[in-house]
């Protein structure tokens, strides 16, 4: 996995902007701390940082292929997971090879099908080809948005790069946000809306499409969406396929040339892919290394609710000792959290969820120093529709993202001139019916089986791309690539139209996904309820937020104080507050301290 950067002009010579492109891709040199690379000419200037996984020497990049007096350069983070069997078909229409990478192989695709070689790949990708040609940029993403890309369009240049702080390396791009801008920030939280750069002119690519920019414009395609047909195969054979998909994916996602490993946190998902891929691992006399997080005195701490029915660490034992990995624990205590709480914001260049987003980074942190690679059983519950919202009346008939019904935390502190200048219910509507445009609808669904569609699009196109973007920056942060097989492209179509009471069969839920990891797992394992991820329950981690909350409201000069009610947040800071949970606190602060820091590093200048 890598990051990459450049831009591009249709005025200016970039022949001597060495410089800026070097500072553009040094400040994303935590996605490739192996190699870095630039490639200029007058109108192009490509960057890469290079973490390297597979063909250590064949995949330099930017990778450069002359056609004549022009060149075709191409500047790629991701996995082609097929890449093999495109690298057989270009052979025989007559393309030739130097290295066994899959960037060549995704640079020789381009030069033989153009930019409809975007709908040939299997993988998690994010690229920029410059085509002298065509005097053309070609921007792609992968079909779920696993790798991140952000561009912006300074007069006649276009700017982009994997993460936004490549962007603000360039003396053209500031950190200006508006109210657009703010209302992501505090009407959508992290959970924001899909092309959106949040930063005033800054957009992202959007899964599942690319953008051309040519000296006359720019023209953005939708490669890949959802199709809605009826689902014809009975439950044998739609487990059947399930199961041949993941081990097909899992199979393609261990090629490394570098070690790779598997997290298990002892929930369905995990522990059915590090089945799979131990299976694998062992034909080959191999022992799967596995990883799992944990928080001191979880067990005294542990308080069972709807999100969480038992502790996780005694099912990680278990499936460890089933599939015979190598398994470590790491526990993490209060302290550790708060001190890293900003490392997160400062690796998604945007305010995150907090503390679980810490845990990762640090549990992240802790794998790199044995592995390059890890697999993630991330985006099961929302391809699966395993989340208990899919089924209660009060989500599916709420005209509003079903997340936000009991997330209003951030809506309900804020001043009253923010209240009434950002307007967020109209904004938060207005995202929701956008969203509900794009549904494909399915003629002669039932009108529960419709909602329940509607919702599975809202968490696939939403809510999911949240999810990854967290585990990608939090994983790349450290120089670490984490590998997601639910999200195969293949899968995710096939699942779109199999109905919610498939999914359920046995009547629980992901009941299909159970039934196809027979044979993998223990019964008591394949049958476990879900468990959400876990956080610390430890008092010290809330009072640890709520003096740095405190310390925030005493600085006259600290940059969220306009933005909220300070009588309201005084009052929870200091445990005066009645009503609310002490959890709802806890994330609360973790957003709001985020903000602050946010706004004051990154230097933000707000118009509104």
């Amino acid at each position: 996995m890598c990051g990459i950067t450049g831009w591009v002009s249709w005025t200016q010579n970039l022949i001597n902007q060495e410089s800026i492109l070097e500072n553009m891709t040094a400040s994303i040199q935590h996605r490739g701390p192996d190699r870095s690379g630039t490639w200029l000419t007058e109108q192009a200037a490509l960057g890469h940082r290079r973490l390297i996984v597979i063909d250590p020497e064949g995949g330099k990049q930017p990778m450069v292929y002359h056609d004549g007096p022009h060149a075709v350069a191409l500047s790629y983070n991701g996995e082609i997971y097929n890449f093999k069997e495109l690298r057989g078909e270009l052979i025989k229409k007559g393309h030739h090879f130097t290295s066994s990478s899959d960037t060549e192989v995704l640079l020789h695709a381009y030069l033989e099908w153009g930019e409809a070689c975007i709908k040939r790949l299997n993988g998690i990708f994010a690229f920029a080809i410059w085509d002298e040609r065509k005097e053309q940029l070609m921007l792609g993403r992968d079909h779920l948005g696993v790798k991140p890309l952000y561009f912006a369009n300074r007069g006649n240049d276009i700017i982009f790069g994997s993460e936004l702080k490549a962007l603000f390396a360039h003396p053209e791009v500031e950190a200006e946000i508006d109210a657009q801008g703010l209302s992501e920030i505090f009407g959508l939280g992290p959970i924001r809306t899909p092309g959106q750069g949040v930063f005033k002119d800054i957009e992202e690519v959007r899964a599942g499409h690319y953008v051309t920019f040519r000296k006359e414009g720019r023209t953005t395609e939708r490669y890949w969406t959802l199709e809605s047909r009826p689902h014809t195969d009975d439950l044998d054979t739609t487990v059947a396929t399930i199961r041949s998909y993941l081990e097909d994916t899992v199979k393609r996602q261990l090629v490394a040339d570098r070690p790779v490993v598997s997290m298990l946190s002892g929930g369905l998902d995990s522990s059915g892919l590090t089945a799979m891929a131990g299976e694998e691992f062992a034909k080959e006399g191999k022992t799967l290394k596995t990883y799992s997080i944990d928080f001191e005195n979880s067990d005294q701490d542990f308080e069972k609710d709807f999100l969480r029915v038992d502790l996780d660490e005694p099912w990680v034992k278990k499936v460890s000792e089933h599939v015979g990995t190598e398994h470590k624990s790491l526990v993490l205590d209060a302290d550790t959290l708060v001190e890293n709480l900003l490392v997160t914001m400062r690796a998604r260049d945007l305010p995150g969820v907090g503390e679980i987003e810490t845990s990762l980074y640090l549990l992240f942190t802790e794998m790199e120093k044995e592995a390059t690679v890890a697999l993630s059983g991330e985006s099961a519950d929302e391809v699966f529709s395993g989340y208990p919202w899919f089924h209660q009346e009060e989500f599916l008939d709420a005209y509003v993202f079903p997340w936000l019904i009991n997330m209003k935390g951030i809506t309900t502190v804020l001043s009253d001139d923010m209240k009434e200048k950002l307007d967020l219910p109209t904004y938060q509507q207005e995202r929701y019916e956008e969203a509900l445009e794009e549904v494909p609808v399915l003629e002669d669904e039932s009108e529960l089986q419709a909602k329940q569609r509607r919702m599975s699009y809202m968490f696939i196109t939403r809510f999911l791309p949240f999810m990854l973007d967290r585990k990608d920056r939090a994983s790349m942060m450290t120089g670490f690539e984490v590998r997601v097989p639910f999200c195969d492209y293949r899968l995710v179509e096939y699942l779109w139209n199999v109905p919610i009471e498939m999914k359920n069969v046995d009547g629980i839920e992901k009941g299909v996904l159970r039934r196809a990891f027979e044979g993998y797992l223990p019964e008591d394992v394949r049958y476990r309820k879900k468990s959400a991820y876990p956080s610390t329950k430890d008092d010290q981690y809330l009072q640890g937020v709520r003096t740095w909350m405190l310390q925030i409201l005493d600085d006259p000069n600290a940059p969220i104080l306009p933005y909220i009610d300070l009588e309201k947040v005084r009052a929870m800071a200091e445990g005066k507050s009645t009503g609310v949970q002490d959890s709802a606190v806890k994330g609360l602060f973790d957003y709001l301290i985020q903000i602050n820091a946010w706004l004051d590093e990154y230097q933000i200048t707000v118009t509104i």
